[in-house]
């Protein structure tokens, strides 16, 4: 496992460093405590002000730090020790935030798992981490419980705990009609053979002592998965330091306060919403306002009476907001920043938000491995459609995928990054970690595989997956600058774009469009192609348009290109 120099001194001045807010540092010495530390101080700085809102209901932070600490208690009575990895099932809610700091503050390791994940997918989750202990959602314990008696007995989890999300919610919850049953339905509690299964309240109830909490920055406190583009997803070992990095320095990046007000929309088990969403806002002390998942109209509501000051997000979301014919009785004013990742904002939606509401999108970037954002837009200074400059202590070049040299401004090269949050290695597979990382500059820089460059002021834009490139008679065709141009025809709401077979060509692009709704029946397929060839470059103007009604997203919202891409050949 490659060691990685951390120390900020030694950054050299690069050209974004002109760019560079004047209120901050290049680089920032996060507090040498563990994660659970942040939760423990804010309840004793804050004890009653609200730490989580779930619908109509708030939670202090005097009751999240007692709650995690009898879950922590029951996790103990229940046999985790110190270094153990516990599965966290469920969507977005204070349950979710509550297991997360009870497992961390019994000296254990969080497996945060997609609820998307069905049986089959979930062995993995099981067996690879060497889980025996879980806390889920009652709604997904049947899919996890069916995944368990498929495993060998010795592979299999021997406790589990059950949680329903309407015991964080009042009697007068407002919610979109099509999550009532899943939210407020009462599951009962489930058997789980040769292993044991508490409710929620009763773990709660634990009088149990927790152990001592022993965890250092450089312990192993969290264990998310990702997918690459073969094989199983693999484990990535985050400690409480490359955390508690980017929970700091996402606060001192976007001016955040004790009186910061957050909506967390962005699922909790994913990267970004875990670091970006939770650990930054308790870090700070601020509210968060939380949301089980996305629904246009409810996002509306929660930044209107909760008077939400800054949201991360994924750009889909904010163009699905702006399209609400309900739009008009929501007041965003309150918004201070606005940003995310995971898609490029369309140039339009961002010029939107800046006629509005006088916010500009600041764009970001980052993957897994580097506990969210490794770039960020300077709130200051942002560029549309752009990955931003590097992150707070973070050293990041485009360089040759093949020969590793530096490649020169505006050229596209393969993103390489090293940094106090990029993460210590792929769970037991030593091979994986060996390859994701290589020696530049003397240093130990993780290779992220995806392709971009860096215009003269220092700024990173993406150009795609190193995979992502579509061949059509020796032109490359990147499917993201595509898919940037397409946003402009004012009938598109979303696009993807992959690659189809062509006998001529070798390849064609394909364009798997979704049409806003007063388009549809309106506009054709052939309207769309004859607009892209009039719009670009004839090489890149796809050759085929298909119409959808949705494109296939993932849990944390991003569009699923690789699926399509499997599908294209049937």
């Amino acid at each position: 496992m490659p060691e990685l120099d951390t120390d900020s001194t030694r950054q050299a001045v690069r050209p974004h460093h002109r760019f560079w807010p004047k209120r901050l540092p290049h680089a920032l010495t996060p507090p040498a405590t563990s994660l659970w530390h942040n939760l423990a101080v804010n309840a004793h700085r804050y004890p009653d002000k609200p730490a989580l809102v779930f619908f109509d209901r708030t939670t202090s932070y005097r009751t999240l730090h007692n709650q995690a600490e009898r879950l922590a208690a029951h996790l103990h009575a229940q046999g985790v020790g110190a270094g153990d990895r516990v599965i966290l099932f469920m969507q977005n809610c204070p349950q979710w935030v509550v297991a997360h700091f009870a497992i961390l503050r019994a000296n254990a390791v969080v497996v945060p798992v997609n609820p998307m994940n069905r049986a089959e997918e979930l062995k993995h989750y099981i067996t690879d981490p060497d889980a025996k202990v879980a806390i889920c959602a009652a709604d997904l314990a049947g899919e996890l419980l069916k995944a368990n008696a498929e495993l060998p007995e010795q592979d299999r989890l021997r406790h589990l705990v059950v949680s329903h999300y309407h015991d964080a919610m009042g009697p007068q919850a407002e919610m979109p009609g099509a999550w009532t049953d899943w939210l407020q339905t009462r599951h009962p509690l489930p058997a789980m053979p040769g292993g044991s299964v508490a409710d929620w309240a009763d773990a709660l109830a634990c009088t149990d002592e927790p152990p001592v909490h022993d965890r250092k920055p450089d312990d192993l406190a969290v264990l998310p998965y990702t997918s690459g583009t073969t094989g199983l997803p693999k484990g990535c070992m985050h400690t409480h330091g490359t955390i508690m990095h980017n929970a700091v320095a996402g606060c001192v990046w976007g001016n955040s306060t004790s009186e910061t007000i957050s909506l967390v929309v962005v699922p909790m088990f994913h990267i970004t919403g875990m670091v970006v969403g939770m650990h930054a806002g308790l870090y700070i002390g601020a509210t968060i306002v939380i949301m089980p998942r996305w629904d246009r109209d409810l996002a509306g509501r929660l930044i209107s009476a909760w008077r939400v000051t800054n949201w991360s997000n994924i750009p889909t979301m904010v163009i699905d907001l702006l399209a609400s014919p309900r739009f008009d009785q929501y007041d965003l004013s309150s918004l201070l920043f606005i940003g995310g990742g995971g898609a490029a904002m369309p140039q339009a939606v961002a010029q939107k938000l800046l006629d509005l509401y006088g916010l500009r999108y600041a764009e970001g970037y980052g993957l897994t491995e580097t506990a969210a954002p490794s770039h960020n837009n300077p709130p200051d200074a942002p560029k549309q459609q752009c990955l931003g400059i590097p992150f707070m202590s973070v050293d990041a070049r485009v360089v040759d995928p093949d020969t590793l040299k530096e490649m020169p401004v505006g050229e596209a090269g393969e993103i390489i990054i090293r940094g106090p949050s990029v993460f210590k290695g792929y769970w037991k597979r030593p091979d994986a970690t060996e390859a994701a990382f290589v020696t530049f500059e003397g240093r130990q820089f993780f290779r992220s595989g995806d392709l971009g460059r860096v215009d003269e002021d220092g700024y990173f834009f993406i150009t795609d997956r190193l995979k992502r490139m579509i061949n059509a008679s020796g032109f490359k065709v990147w499917p993201a600058e595509v898919e940037a141009l397409m946003f402009k025809h004012p009938s598109i709401a979303e696009a993807c774009v992959i690659a189809t077979r062509d006998d001529y060509r070798g390849e064609s692009v394909k364009a798997v469009v979704v049409l806003r709704q007063e388009a549809r029946g309106q506009v054709s397929e052939q309207d769309i192609v004859d607009w892209c060839r009039e719009h670009m470059a004839v090489y890149k103007a796809p050759k085929v348009v298909q119409f959808v009604d949705a494109l296939p997203k993932s849990g944390s919202g991003k569009v699923m290109w690789r699926l399509l891409q499997e599908q294209e050949p049937a």
